[in-house]
């Protein structure tokens, strides 16, 4: 924990620091509840727009703190503390979903469903978005306003629920939007905040490659598919190499290629499957574009044939300036000096982006690896996280917020 002084810091003076300290003491005393939460969700994992299950009991622990929830959508839980106030609105996030992963950790309270699995720390996000329920639901006197609590499905699956929250009207009203993700290859205390471009653009393809089949003996009357898409995935690597701005970041890969029935006969069609990741929206378009074209001469090259499906995934994810300076006032109250570490940004993608398409926000990356131990990284088979994070996401995160509605960003920051 930091030493306290009287310094200024975003949001609040020294009172608001003292507010801090209370906030973190009674976030720590929330630890078994955490706990408890966290290890039924993980327990019952459901996977992404299935999440009925997992939506019910949040909504139960949800009246249990006396707030009443609502279903924009089946999957989906909003709830209000202050509901019915005037003041400002403030929005903070948690998603549901799980992976289709078969858990590999052994725990006590692994996963009881076969091949589902909280591989990426949605069931800490939704324990740690439950702990805010109590801890701003014990303020509501001085709470200058609303908090809405939106727990969302489908993230680990474009395109993601979000979108879908958002034409529900779950950001109207809306002065400023936050959360956090639990991220294992940071140590618990730690934290990571990129102010700007923070989380990638992420985008699916999918190529098929039409040739003509024949006998393993006799290739020179076929056409084979196989060897066509070995070519267009040896292309692909040529993509940000030869056609993006080396000084901008961005990534190409091949994650599945499939082809053939038997080892004698030329293929006739393959399958090959990939992600695109970007921050600049100029550079994710001109990968598209560049991809489809080398997709289609190389095919072309081997006789063959492409059929490309390319899926818009999740724009890049933008951190205001402004909201990333109360979250990292506040996390470096709780984390201790040098404890938040400025970027760099990540490839990895989430559909958070979306709410700061709209409303000025800020996604916070804070350290779940416990000392010591063998750190998994997020949708890894034996993926945990180390609970001594939770009660410093719920703290974080109900500060944050009501340093957000004593002070919420300025109107020229709105979308």
């Amino acid at each position: 924990m930091a030493t306290r002084g009287t310094d200024q810091v975003a949001g609040g003076g020294p009172a608001a620091l003292e507010a801090d300290d209370e906030m973190l003491r009674r976030a720590q005393a929330l630890r078994d509840n955490l706990v408890r939460w966290r290890r039924h969700l993980h327990a019952h994992p459901d996977l992404s727009f299935a999440e009925g299950p997992t939506a019910d009991y949040v909504a139960a622990e949800l009246e249990a703190a006396g707030l009443v929830s609502t279903r924009p959508l089946p999957n989906a839980v909003v709830a209000e503390v202050g509901a019915g106030r005037g003041g400002a609105l403030v929005a903070l996030r948690a998603d549901m979903d799980a992976l289709p992963i078969g858990e590999e950790t052994g725990l006590p309270f692994a996963s009881t469903r076969p091949g589902v699995m909280h591989a990426c720390g949605h069931d800490g996000h939704m324990a740690i978005l439950l702990g805010v329920s109590r801890l701003l639901a014990a303020r509501l006197e001085g709470l200058g306003g609303r908090v809405r609590l939106i727990f969302q499905p489908g993230e680990e699956v474009p395109p993601g629920g979000a979108a879908d929250l958002i034409a529900a009207g779950v950001l109207d009203g809306v002065s400023a939007i936050a959360g956090l993700h639990l991220w294992s290859p940071l140590p618990t205390g730690t934290a990571v905040l990129a102010t700007g471009p923070a989380w990638a653009a992420a985008d699916r393809f999918r190529a098929l490659v039409r040739g003509r089949g024949g006998h393993g003996a006799k290739p020179h009357e076929a056409v084979d598919a196989l060897e066509a898409a070995c070519r267009c995935v040896g292309a692909l690597q040529t993509v940000v190499s030869r056609s993006v701005n080396p000084l901008d970041a961005a990534v190409v890969t091949v994650g599945t290629l499939h082809a053939g029935e038997a080892f004698n006969i030329i293929a006739g069609a393959a399958v090959l499957e990939g992600t695109v990741r970007a921050f600049d929206e100029g550079v994710r378009l001109a990968m598209r574009e560049r991809i489809s074209a080398i997709l289609r001469h190389t095919a072309a090259a081997a006789g063959a044939e492409v059929e490309l499906e390319y899926v818009d995934g999740y724009p890049p994810l933008v951190n205001d300036p402004e909201v990333a300076r109360v979250v990292r006032s506040v996390a470096e109250q709780y984390l201790g000096p040098g404890a938040v570490r400025t970027g760099p940004p990540e490839m990895a993608a989430d559909d958070f982006a979306r709410y700061l398409q709209r409303v000025p926000g800020c996604y916070l990356s804070l350290g779940a690896a416990r000392p010591g131990t063998a750190a998994y990284p997020n949708h890894h088979a034996r993926f945990t996280i180390d609970e001594e994070a939770l009660p410093q996401g719920a703290a974080i995160l109900a500060e944050t917020a009501l340093r957000l509605l004593s002070h919420p960003p300025t109107p020229s920051r709105a979308h």
